[in-house]
């Protein structure tokens, strides 16, 4: 029997990211563009997966799209487009098969689902404020003058508790100028922010309930401060993959390999 390779391409707001699996089960190609939606971030993405696998674009037995941006993708690029709770559901089951909890945290949302053997069975999701989203950090990042990546390490060096109560992310940037100025460590300040986003989660979680195992998708999973903010809030352990940036594209290439072995 031959192989079968399907694309799954995640059109975020940030970010661009592809997977290709081989028969459903191996991952042999993935690619991340820091662009998303709008830009060249999507086929860039897909260049790059396919000179990762080794493989053309007509090798591909199916390709899904999903993600904010899925349909600003041009016509021929997916066979077909798929909402991305459905695919980070498929995506979080596929890496943690006892998950009944995914929290996604992207560039623009924040994403709670309730799982329940890879089918996404309840959700809830604020896509209306950049409050506890990755756009918030970026900001927050901004002021404080430090790179997003260092947000995790630095803020694992506080010593002393700063609260940040503003969820709204240009009341917060008021409060994270006015602590510089009255000399507050900066490590202080960026462990105050992870718990106002933790707790910006936490009260959408709740709305659906939080049953282990809990896994967390998006690229500020990325981020061990809101990680562990998040776990004291909620109580609970976290889990996280190094794939947590490409969990949507994986979802939607499980997906693609659904429709391509029933077609076969």
């Amino acid at each position: 029997m031959s192989e079968i390779f399907t694309l799954g391409i995640d059109v975020g707001s940030t970010a661009s990211k592809c997977i290709i699996l081989k028969d459903g089960k191996e991952i042999v190609g993935k690619s991340l563009i820091d662009v998303g939606a709008g830009t060249s971030g999507p086929s860039r993405a897909i260049e790059a997966v396919l000179e990762d696998a080794g493989l053309k674009k007509e090798d591909m037995a199916f390709t899904l799209a999903t993600g904010y941006g899925r349909t600003s993708l041009m016509d021929g690029i997916a066979d077909k487009q798929m909402s991305e709770l459905s695919c980070h559901a498929k995506g979080a089951y596929f890496l943690f098969p006892k998950v009944h909890t995914v929290i996604d945290i992207g560039g623009q949302d924040v994403k709670v689902l309730r799982v329940e053997d890879g089918v996404m069975t309840n959700f809830q999701m604020n896509d209306k404020c950049a409050a506890g989203t990755g756009r918030f950090l970026d900001v927050m990042a901004r002021v404080l003058e430090v790179e997003v990546s260092d947000l995790g390490r630095l803020g694992a060096m506080s010593k002393k508790q700063v609260g940040i109560s503003s969820t709204c992310t240009v009341f917060a940037e008021s409060e994270v100028i006015s602590q510089l100025s009255m000399g507050t460590d900066k490590c202080d300040i960026i462990a105050g922010i992870h718990r106002s986003v933790a707790h910006r989660v936490t009260g959408l979680a709740h709305r659906i309930g939080v049953v282990p195992d809990v896994v967390m998708t998006g690229g500020v999973a990325q981020n061990q401060g809101v990680v562990d903010a998040l776990e004291a809030e909620l109580g609970v352990k976290i889990c996280t993959s190094p794939l947590t940036q490409y969990n949507g594209a994986l979802g939607a290439a499980l997906m693609a390999y659904q429709v391509a072995s029933r077609q076969k």
